[in-house]
């Protein structure tokens, strides 16, 4: 009854369309290709097998006799196995194997129909509560980091705010701004405030991957909070035109490798230190009452969880998916974190894994003091679930978790819902 109930539950959850916060979900298309692990929670422990249900569906209906062909690998490893099944009736059961250690293991499986190829990703984890980062935290770690917020401190704020005038609302006030950052650059975002006269909760959200224009987040904002949508590239968020894509094809094309060598020049150091320059404008606005959190997905979850250790007058955290985590974890044998850099070995230079284990979200996570709320999925392939569970692991401060067995490098409406009904609970309580 539990594994027919599961079954119902996953099976209505793919085939409703939602609005993805970060990416695209997967569209509904005419052919559906399930793959349903034995377990409803997709959980094993280690050196237990796993069986995986194969179902097809065309327009709805069975899809019967399909021969669907499948591999199964670790987490973003190579396939170990690569076998097809043809489908009794419209589904079929294969044997996945186990892990001996924790960890995750990855179906892939697709069919062919009219010319067109459909697929599936199923990811189960092995005793993923035991999983540990990699990474090794640097004796200097702290050292580091505390000479460039003493760096920041020295850096005026010289806050600019412009008021964009066709973006308010009849309660919220929209603002471009900018702040000096560390070596003469400036950081740039859109801030939202409600009209309402009193002071006011803030939250420092940050992007994900990428280079582009920042909207302004009002509908959070009516809620009774301030919201600052930062931008990390040190230009301004409100240009028009094809600049951003000239710029993310361009000067910025490599951004998140840029200055690896040396962990000073490291792109991600501006970045970081400019995260934190973000809370003291927050603090900085009138009616601002003091309480900060943080929020943001992949590179955001990153940037989130870096701000939070890095400062703590941040009250609340939000992280889903963060990338940045346990990065040399291809040198290991498993998976690394976004932006893959150490999956080519070329990469691996003795200079580049030390400067990475600075910046490394996992070594952050383990000073966290302020509550977090965190999510991940497990068929999340840009940030994948090895990388990000075992940095979840290593955070001892209070902290909650989502978890999405089926989905990938998104969420469901109901997931944000609830990190940003947390946040804003926390901060306004």
């Amino acid at each position: 009854m539990e594994k027919m109930r599961f079954f119902k539950l996953f099976l209505l959850l793919n085939f409703l369309l939602f609005t993805s916060v970060l990416m695209a979900q997967p569209r509904l298309q005419k052919v559906q290709l399930m793959a349903v692990p034995d377990h409803s929670d997709a959980l094993y422990k280690c050196g237990e097998k796993v069986k995986m249900k194969l179902m097809a569906f065309h327009c709805g209906m069975a899809l019967n006799g399909a021969v669907v062909k499948y591999h199964v690998s670790k987490d973003l490893m190579e396939p170990h196995i690569e076998s097809s099944v043809e489908l009794n009736g419209n589904e079929a059961t294969i044997d996945v194997g186990t892990l001996k250690e924790p960890g995750y293991l990855r179906v892939k499986a697709y069919l062919e129909k009219d010319g067109k190829s459909y697929s599936v990703l199923s990811t189960v984890g092995f005793d993923t509560h035991r999983l540990e980062p990699t990474v090794t935290m640097p004796k200097d770690f702290m050292a580091f980091w505390e000479e460039g917020i003493k760096m920041l401190q020295k850096t005026a704020l010289d806050a600019q705010m412009e008021l964009l005038e066709e973006r308010c609302t009849k309660s919220v006030d929209v603002y471009h701004i900018s702040y000096k950052n560390i070596g003469g650059s400036r950081m740039y975002g859109m801030l939202t405030v409600p009209k309402a006269p009193g002071k006011y909760p803030a939250i420092l959200r940050f992007p994900g991957a990428g280079v582009g224009e920042k909207g302004g987040d009002i509908a959070h904002a009516e809620r009774g909070v301030i919201v600052l949508e930062l931008g990390i590239h040190g230009i301004p968020v409100n240009l028009k035109g094809s600049i951003y894509n000239d710029l993310g094809n361009g000067v910025l094309l490599n951004y998140p490798t840029d200055g690896l060598e040396d962990k000073y020049t490291y792109f991600y150091r501006r970045v970081y230190l400019g995260a934190v320059k973000g809370v003291d404008f927050l603090l900085s606005l009138p009616c601002c009452n003091g309480k900060i959190g943080t929020f943001g997905g992949s590179q955001g979850g990153a940037l989130s969880i870096v701000t939070s250790a890095l400062d703590s007058r941040v009250a609340a955290t939000v992280a889903y998916f963060p990338a940045l985590c346990d990065l040399e974890g291809y040198t290991h044998g498993r998976a690394g974190g976004w932006p893959h850099m150490f999956k080519n070995g070329a990469n691996c230079t003795p200079q580049k894994l030390e400067s990475a284990r600075y910046y490394d979200v996992a070594n952050f996570a383990k000073t966290l003091k302020a509550p977090v709320y965190y999510a991940f999925g497990y068929n999340d392939i840009t940030c994948a679930p090895t990388t990000t569970r075992s940095t979840y692991n290593v955070i001892t401060a209070p902290k909650q978790l989502i978890i999405g067995e089926n989905i990938g490098h998104w969420t469901y409406p109901e997931q944000m819902n609830a990190l940003w009904d947390w946040i804003i609970d926390e901060l306004t309580r």
